[in-house]
């Protein structure tokens, strides 16, 4: 798998944009968040110690810019953008990768669409490496798994896995 800025590549055949948009997730994200600010507000503000061992004012302030702000700025930010493009499969897994990772054609063995258990079989979600390989997901539990002619494994999760398998089918003649 190489580093690749895209630059003179074809245009994409495939594009997907996945973001962490989970209730669950983001219900804890802001509760993180709103008990940051929150604290902040009380001690700061307020004038009055939040909790039985406040910490001093600057750690207070460095919490709430933290957690109160940066937290929900990077799980928004956050997202999975996979391309197909004639020249192999392009990923990029914001803010970790800040430019595409490029899987040449040539190195693609095999690949199906499939559901798994993120769990269970990588750890659950973002990049992870589980006992069948190294997986990128943001959400759900399907995606399409690639084994390389390196013999690594790879699943990149998809909202519509069957069409990114389709796309790439097509462009290695496959069908």
């Amino acid at each position: 798998m190489t580093v690749d800025s895209r630059s003179g590549s074809s245009p994409p055949l495939y594009h997907e944009i996945q973001h962490f948009r989970q209730v669950w997730l983001w219900a804890l994200v802001l509760f993180i968040s709103l008990l940051s600010l929150y604290g902040a507000f009380q001690q700061l503000i307020l004038g009055k110690p939040f909790g039985n061992n406040p910490a001093p004012d600057g750690i207070m302030i460095v919490l709430a810019v933290l957690f109160g702000i940066g937290l929900p700025l990077f799980m928004y930010t956050m997202n999975l953008t996979t391309e197909i493009r004639s020249d192999g499969l392009y990923y990029r897994f914001f803010p970790f990768h800040l430019s595409f990772r490029r899987i040449d054609t040539k190195e693609i063995k095999e690949f199906e669409a499939c559901t798994y258990s993120p769990i269970r079989d990588y750890g659950g979600w973002g990049i992870r490496y589980g006992r069948k390989g190294k997986a990128y997901n943001v959400s759900g539990n399907r995606g399409v798994q690639f084994e390389l002619s390196s013999g690594k494994h790879l699943m990149i999760g998809s909202r519509r896995p069957e069409e990114l398998a389709e796309t790439l089918a097509s462009i290695l003649g496959k069908r």
